[in-house]
């Protein structure tokens, strides 16, 4: 049996809704023939694609074969044959889309953040409940392959106790003047939903979360190093949300992370993110999609002696953890896996009140930062 799954997909003219979630997923399962589930039925996702540019929409469900586009959510919301909402436009914008999404009885399935506050995001996740309706957010870092590889280290006992966890994010974005930015120009600016503080500590919450432990207290420092930049159109502004956060969490069990995220920030790392993990028993260094080991048997010896030439090559001293698997693009698995939770019911955890952790992580960092003082993270519900 093939089940038709009607998507509203807003937002997909981004770079993000794009390339990751129409391209790379649900163009993607299309592609594949649909999702399979274990009775041999299959799902087929059916997207409308939903934006303010008519041009861009057209363009762009030309080029994927896409039979449908629309520049009226209200009227997409109306029909009944698309049962899912799906949102990643601006951070601004998403919420109020997504309310009446719930209020028009559609399943959601939505970028993070999914509010600009605390306060909204929880209330999304209450509506949701209320409604009845299935809801997921985008959590897609937990299936990066270096992640999945360091999961694989964890559940298997290799660190033993786990003490400490650095993380290092982040790459020069260009000024906008000399050399085009990297990211749109709103980013930078804290009316507009910017901030790296908003951006990424909802992915950091995530991960920490569900790879660690939850995240107990939160000490960070947020600056803006970058005071000008130049837009799209060639015009100077000034940026007024932060392009830096340095923080330190505390996780349960007494585990402590240190991340350092930047866009200003030039790299000399294996990856763009890189995740370190100490424990007593063995240490892991992960990026995107490698991951390399060093286990206490295998560990150097060093002596601190600044008056001869280092002796070791500490870099040599690391083994890669071999692949042993497909890794599939990291947000077409999530989206798969949503699927399966709508039309099978089969478990997905990645809900809207996972996301409101996200954002509450978010809104205590800025605190953190504007008090200069740790902050405990207490627990959520609804």
């Amino acid at each position: 049996m093939k089940h038709r799954v009607g998507i509203i997909m807003n937002g997909v003219t981004g770079r993000m809704g794009t390339n990751q979630h129409l391209i790379r997923s649900i163009v993607a399962i299309r592609e594949q023939g649909g999702v399979q589930l274990a009775n041999g039925d299959t799902i087929w996702p059916d997207p409308i694609l939903v934006g303010r540019n008519a041009e861009k929409l057209q363009a762009l469900a030309n080029a994927h074969n896409i039979e449908r586009w629309s520049t009226n959510l209200e009227e997409c919301l109306a029909n009944p044959d698309d049962e899912v909402y799906f949102d990643a436009q601006t951070t601004v914008r998403r919420a109020e889309s997504i309310k009446k999404a719930i209020a028009a009885g559609k399943h959601i399935y939505c970028e993070k953040p999914t509010a600009t506050g605390l306060e909204e995001s929880l209330e999304l996740a209450k509506l949701a409940k209320d409604a009845g309706v299935k809801n997921g957010v985008v959590q897609d870092k937990l299936f990066l392959p270096g992640l999945l590889k360091l999961k694989r280290l964890i559940d298997s006992g290799f660190f033993g106790k786990i003490l400490s966890i650095r993380m290092e994010f982040g790459y020069w974005v260009f000024e906008g003047d000399w050399q085009e930015a990297q990211r749109p120009s709103w980013n930078y600016r804290k009316e507009d939903g910017g901030g790296m503080i908003v951006d990424m500590f909802a992915h950091w919450r995530y991960v920490l979360d569900n790879l660690f432990g939850e995240v107990k207290a939160v000490s960070c420092l947020a600056t803006t190093h970058i005071p000008k930049r130049v837009d799209e159109q060639g015009n100077e502004y000034e940026c007024t949300a932060d392009d830096a956060a340095y923080a330190t969490f505390e996780l349960e069990g007494g585990i402590i992370a240190q991340v350092n995220s930047s866009w200003a920030v030039r790299v000399n790392r294996d990856d763009l993110l890189t995740v370190q993990v100490d424990g007593t028993e063995g240490s892991a260094v992960a990026g995107l999609r490698d991951c390399k080991v060093q286990h206490r048997v295998n560990t150097p010896k060093p002596v601190w002696n600044p008056d001869i030439e280092n002796p070791f090559n500490f870099t040599e001293q690391w083994s890669e953890v071999p692949n042993n698997q497909v890794f599939e693009n990291a947000f077409k698995i999530q989206w798969e896996y949503f699927l399966k939770h709508l039309v099978a019911d089969e478990p997905f955890p990645w809900d809207l009140l996972e996301g409101a952790k996200g954002t509450q992580l978010s809104d205590l960092g800025i605190q953190s930062a504007a008090e200069r003082r740790w902050i405990e993270v207490p627990d959520l519900t609804i």
